[in-house]
């Protein structure tokens, strides 16, 4: 067969392989993309180089029949890919988790952005880690991150990792002080830990150390998730702001690069330190530190806008009826009615303006 012969959506053997042909081939050749690979390994094959053939598939036969039980297996299998796959991000298709959809939102924002930065400050309980690794999952699954870490305390770091593969397929290696000389036994000569690994979870304390930060931050994934972000900033007065400044000039290293996707978690955004939340957002954008501390009136409307479009914070009390905390027995007693919330004041802090921009 020529070259002519092989028509888009088609089937070739080459190298090995099998391949799909995709549209746009160039004359005299074949634009191809492994079978069950990844839209990066797109490539050519030329036909006075390659040896290439049209790919079959060998029938069915009698011995590769199952029981009842497994075509119920493989059928359940393909009704939940197809109701995953059938919206806008390719990677629900993968998911072990149904998210609610308060936890879509984050997702959105960040499919808004062209690079990803985002600070995630929902209250405790809501989900956070879901709502990042959806974030993650999805980030992969179109190509515009390929590798990723996650930088934690050590005592999450297990936790972390057993989320990222339970529920969103992602199989991430635990680099901790108990297990780094492991995973150096496994790197290839010229390579290092960062690259040979895809996915990590670090501990903060064991990377923010000169010795391992800038080789870290020269090699760096694309996709950063920092658990509780607020504890890498530093604050004034504090007995710690050493082991902090270190944290944090870390994460200053990693956000400089515009291109990286960069997630901050935190329950506690602002802790009443000024500077130490014009830090923490400063990772975000370069224009967010200089917000001014009152964010009140309708001439700082502009800088509400451009505040929300990197944080997002909502409490229970936001979502509650997403959490079926309104179901009542018949034994229960009726809901209280109503009452009037009181008016704000006409000055609000930086502070109560979080919620605020979130919304």
């Amino acid at each position: 067969m020529t070259v002519t012969e092989y028509a888009a959506g088609g089937l070739v053997n080459a190298r090995g392989r099998d391949w799909l042909v995709l549209p746009g081939s160039p004359p005299g050749a074949l634009l191809v993309r492994p079978l069950g690979g990844h839209e990066d390994e797109t490539t050519v094959l030329l036909p006075d180089v390659d040896e290439f053939a049209a790919a079959r598939f060998e029938p069915p036969t009698v011995d590769d029949r199952g029981d009842a039980s497994r075509a119920r297996l493989l059928r359940d299998a393909l009704r939940l890919s197809f109701r995953g796959s059938g919206g806008p991000f390719r990677s629900f298709a993968g998911l072990a988790v149904t998210p609610r959809n308060y936890q879509l939102v984050p997702l959105m924002m960040a499919a808004a952005q062209e690079t990803t930065r985002l600070l995630i400050a929902d209250g405790v309980g809501i989900g956070k880690t879901v709502e990042a690794g959806l974030i993650a999952a999805e980030l992969l699954a179109t190509g515009n991150a390929q590798r990723m870490v996650v930088l934690c305390s050590p005592q999450l770091a297990p936790q972390w990792q057993h989320e990222l593969r339970d529920k969103f397929g992602i199989g991430a290696q635990l680099l901790l002080p108990s297990t780094v000389n492991r995973l150096m036994r496994s790197v290839p000569f010229g390579s290092n830990v960062y690259e040979h690994h895809p996915h990590l979870v670090i501990s903060t304390d064991f990377i923010k150390q000169r010795t391992r930060r800038d080789e870290f931050a020269l090699h760096c994934p694309e996709l950063v998730i920092v658990d509780e972000a607020h504890s890498c900033v530093p604050h004034a007065g504090t007995a710690r702001s050493a082991q902090t400044q270190l944290r944090y000039t870390l994460l200053r290293k990693l956000a400089d690069d515009p291109g990286r996707h960069l997630l901050l978690l935190t329950g506690t955004p602002h802790s009443g330190d000024d500077t130490a939340w014009q830090s923490l957002i400063g990772l975000l954008d370069r224009r967010l530190p200089e917000l001014p501390t009152d964010l009140s009136g309708r001439d700082r409307e502009d800088d509400r806008k451009l505040l929300a479009k990197f944080m997002i914070q909502r409490q229970r009390a936001d979502i509650r009826e997403y959490l079926d905390e309104d179901t009542r027995s018949p034994s229960a007693r009726p809901p209280r009615p109503p009452t009037s919330s009181p008016r704000p004041t006409g000055r609000c802090s930086t502070t109560s303006w979080i919620t605020c921009a979130s919304r």
